[in-house]
C-alpha cells in the first residue's frame, strides 16, 4: 500500500487567484451586483495567495497581479453598480419604452427620452451634450 502524496498548497495559488480574478472582471461586465462578490472573493484568495507564496519563499507575480485585477474589478463593479442604482428609474422607463417600441424611429425616441432624462439628473452635462452609444 502506498501512502498519497500529499500536494503543497502553493502550487496553483497563483494561478487560482488569477483566474478568479479574471473571472470576476467578465462577471463584473455581465453583473455588476454578482462581480462585487466574485471580486471580494478573488481579492481575498489573492491576498492569500501571496501571503502563502511569501512563506514558501516562491514568485509572487501570479498572486500580486491577481490582487491588482480582483481590486479594479471590485471598483468598477462597485461604479458600475452605483451608476445603475442612481439612473434606476430612467433604465426601467427606457426598458419600458423600448419593449413597446416598433420600429426603429421609435426606437430612437426612446434613446433620446433616456438623454433627456439622464441630463436632467446629470448636474455637470448641459441640455444636448449627452449622446449614448445604444444601439437600436
Amino acid at each position: 500500500m502506498t501512502t498519497p502524496v500529499k500536494a503543497r498548497p502553493t502550487e496553483g495559488a497563483g494561478r487560482r487567484a488569477l483566474w478568479l480574478a479574471v473571472a470576476a472582471v467578465i462577471l463584473t461586465i455581465l453583473l455588476p451586483l454578482a462581480g462585487i462578490v466574485m471580486s471580494a472573493i478573488a481579492l481575498v484568495v489573492s491576498i492569500r495567495a501571496v501571503r502563502t507564496l511569501r512563506s514558501e519563499t516562491r514568485p509572487t507575480g501570479t498572486g500580486v497581479t491577481g490582487v491588482v485585477v480582483s481590486a479594479l474589478a471590485l471598483l468598477l463593479a462597485l461604479a458600475l453598480a452605483a451608476t445603475q442604482f442612481y439612473f434606476r428609474d430612467e433604465l426601467a422607463a427606457y426598458t419600458d419604452c423600448r419593449t413597446g417600441a416598433g420600429t426603429v424611429a421609435a426606437q430612437n425616441e426612446c434613446v433620446q427620452r433616456l438623454e433627456r432624462a439622464m441630463e436632467k439628473k446629470l448636474p455637470f452635462v448641459q441640455p444636448g451634450e449627452l449622446h449614448l452609444p445604444i444601439a437600436p
